[in-house]
């Protein structure tokens, strides 16, 4: 990816200002009852606190789906919030010791912003609330009481990129407004501008090519601040409102001028929008938002904190989700300081690489929400990834096709190639296209959306499928023969690895199935006929059952990681599960399995639910969706496990999980409660392939209300509780 790809996300920050007004479209009467419902349901789940700080470890996240705030208040009073963007990418941190880090760029936030008064309420009154409006997709804080009570309302716009606070006290009050930049005079640049705050981070032109001159910063204003020094503003006046706008942009720009000049007009063209306006159409979206999907546990404290952990996954991710890259499983965009290890909020273990493995796991779950918006970006930083993998492939291997390296830079690449591939956890590891595809396959299948299928499903299976048809060589019967492949990252070059059988097989069988009008008749027989050179999957007899191999052959590969490659036959690629042929296999598989640990990126939430097991999916999706990081106050803000927190990997299988409890689908069949334990009652909308909406009511076991948008999709409902 080159500057000028890069410089296409620019365009990103229109699209929030082009759909205004859609937003502001009214809701028709029935919407109306129907939206209120689940506005109090989703309020239910706000998060209040009532002590503040003291510091970013006790913050809430907040965001539009580029712009994310870390927000919280300190003992003095102050509000104060990390500024975040999806696309903030700078060079190497001094001092860095996680090799990690040095690859891929740094993620880092565009800074911190103080507000004070002049007078803490907090000086003289414990009186403190700071909430988290789900439905609202807002923070109000209230400080003190009476005569001396300041209440701030925090909100990033949903349609325009500008950060709003809204503050205002019983009495006039001196505001305070203060960058905190711990890289200013550094790598950061503070500007001499008049009535405001304005300050970038320039990524020079000996940076990585990829990186090089990309800028990030912003601008805050307010009418009524003024200049106390270039770092702050302060009002005029005691005044007993006040509005702050903070206006963030990234650009590829040769100098801090010429980003000035790009972010000038957009500031001024949101100032001319009045400010209830954009306040309601931010609130809608969210509105919508809450509309697309939902589901609300009913039983006991174990159904009321996966509703919670659920809820609170789906809202980060919404925050994070519709920016220019896709969401970093390593904390997203919401990473706080760890004071412990004297690390600040730019730093992150496993860097600024892309895991698919790991990103993976946020991006699945948003099939069945409806959150099809928020997995654009992940398909178009692979799309455009893949010119510059095939050139690669080419170079290297002198053949066509590509594949995307388990861990590499928004930009690609495929480092490690050549004749002599030293083996190790990625070098050989082959199988992110193959379930991106899937993944790709599905939101096709889910929306219907040909131009989509055709611009970026068609070019990446095409690409996946060729590689592997071209790469490996066929067996002394006419059989593919993956050798030498890895396992995943769990047994390195082995002998026809079960993850790619698996992949190959879901994957051709369902892009021969693609209409005419997007694949032609010639590129559909070349697939059948690879398709038919496939190796059937390894398995083996253990303990006189029938089980599905990571691999064939002897099983003496030494293991260097805690997954189970066997079971991506059920999960991701679902050849085996219910209502399937082998389904006795499967479960033989999953009962065998010798990796069991739970939360971050394992996949038993998934594999338990599509074989039907209740009880050990009801378990990991439990521990998922409640593994609360013990140094950070935010119930969804997840333990690192393998990864960092906020890990996004918890949170998204837990997601996944519960989802397919409550629902599996399979071409136009829709099997509903095909893993679901009888003690959790649930009100539940998921969506279904085909622009298809399932929404119903579960009650000791069994369900009791069907709602199927449109309603000749309810020939294809199968109610699994029926056969118990």
């Amino acid at each position: 990816m080159n500057l000028k790809t890069v410089s296409l996300f620019f365009s990103t920050l229109i699209f929030f200002i082009a759909n205004v007004s859609a937003a502001l479209a009214k809701p028709s009467v029935s919407q109306l009852k129907s939206q209120s419902t689940i506005d109090t349901l989703v309020t239910a789940y706000n998060i209040q606190w009532t002590s503040p700080g003291p510091g970013s470890a006790q913050s809430m996240p907040l965001g539009n789906g580029d712009i994310g705030l870390n927000v919280w208040v300190e003992k003095n009073g102050d509000l104060v919030f990390y500024i975040s963007k999806s696309d903030a990418w700078g060079g190497e941190p001094e001092n860095q010791k996680d090799p990690w880090m040095k690859q891929g760029g740094i993620l880092m936030k565009l800074g911190a912003i103080r507000v004070s008064v002049s007078n803490n309420p907090l000086a003289t009154s414990s009186s403190f609330k700071q909430i988290l409006r789900l439905s609202n997709g807002e923070i109000t804080v209230q400080e003190g009481e009476g005569n001396r009570a300041v209440n701030f309302r925090v909100w990033v716009d949903a349609n325009n990129p500008v950060i709003r606070v809204e503050a205002k006290s019983n009495k006039p009050q001196t505001i305070t407004v203060k960058l905190e930049n711990w890289r200013a005079g550094l790598t950061d640049t503070v500007l001499n501008h008049q009535n405001s705050i304005a300050w970038y981070h320039h990524n020079s032109s000996t940076t990585d090519p990829h990186l090089a001159n990309l800028t990030f910063g912003a601008i805050v204003k307010g009418n009524g601040l003024v200049n106390k020094d270039n770092e702050t503003l302060q009002s005029r006046k005691a005044i007993a409102s006040q509005l702050i706008s903070i206006y963030p942009l990234t650009s590829v720009s040769g100098s801090g001028a010429t980003w000035l000049s790009k972010l000038e007009p957009l500031v001024n063209k949101i100032e001319k929008l009045k400010l209830e306006q954009t306040r309601l159409a931010h609130q809608q979206w969210w509105t919508e938002f809450w509309q697309r999907s939902w589901v609300f546990l009913h039983g006991d404290e174990q159904a009321r904190e996966v509703t919670q952990g659920y809820i609170l996954q789906r809202f980060v991710t919404a925050c994070a989700g519709r920016g220019a890259y896709p969401i970093k499983f390593n904390g997203s965009i919401f990473v706080v300081d760890n004071v412990k290890k004297n690390e600040n909020a730019d730093y992150r273990d496993w860097g600024g690489q892309y895991w698919f493995q790991n990103t993976r796991a946020m991006y699945w779950p948003r099939l069945m929400a409806g959150d099809f918006d928020m997995m654009l970006p992940l398909f178009r930083m692979y799309a455009n990834i893949l010119p510059a993998n095939e050139a690669q492939v080419q170079q290297f291997y002198h053949h066509g096709g590509a594949y995307f390296a388990e861990t590499s830079p928004f930009w690609g690449g495929l480092s490690f190639m050549g004749p002599d591939i030293k083996a190790n956890y990625t070098n050989h590891y082959f199988t992110p296209i193959l379930e991106l595809s899937m993944m790709m396959l599905d939101y096709y299948e889910y929306t219907g959306d040909e131009a989509f299928a055709r611009s970026t499903l068609l070019p990446v299976a095409t690409a996946g499928l060729q590689f592997f048809d071209q790469h490996f060589k066929r067996d002394s019967t006419g059989k593919l023969l993956l050798d030498p492949d890895n396992s995943i990252e769990m047994f390195w070059k082995v002998h026809n690895p079960a993850p790619d059988i698996a992949g190959l097989h879901a994957v051709l069988s369902r892009m021969m199935k693609l209409p005419a009008g997007i694949v032609d008749e010639k590129t559909r027989s070349q697939w059948q006929k690879f398709y038919d050179e496939l190796p059937p999957l390894p398995i083996a007899d253990h303990n006189g059952v029938t089980i599905l191999s990571p691999y064939t052959g002897p099983q003496t590969a030494k293991s260097f990681n805690s997954e189970n490659p066997e079971l991506y036959a059920i999960y991701p690629f679902r050849l085996y599960g219910l209502g399937k042929p082998g389904i006795d296999i499967a479960i033989n598989t999953f009962n065998a399995r010798k990796q069991r640990a739970k939360g971050c990126w394992v996949q038993d939430p998934m594999q338990a639910a599509m074989i039907g097991n209740a009880e050990v999916a009801k378990d990991y999706v439990y521990f998922a969706l409640t593994r609360k990081d013990p140094n950070l106050k935010f119930p969804a803000f997840w333990d690192k496990g393998n990864d960092y927190a906020p890990d996004e990997d918890n949170g998204g299988n837990g997601e996944n999980g519960l989802q397919q409890m409550l629902m599996q689908v399979d071409g136009k069949k829709i099997m509903l409660l095909p893993a679901w334990p009888a003690c959790w009652d649930a009100d539940f909308k998921l969506n279904a392939p085909y622009n298809t909406t399932v929404q119903g009511r579960v009650e000791k076991g069994r369900l009791t209300k069907l709602i199927v948008i449109p309603t000749s999709r309810m020939a294809d409902i199968i109610d699994m509780t029926k056969n118990n």
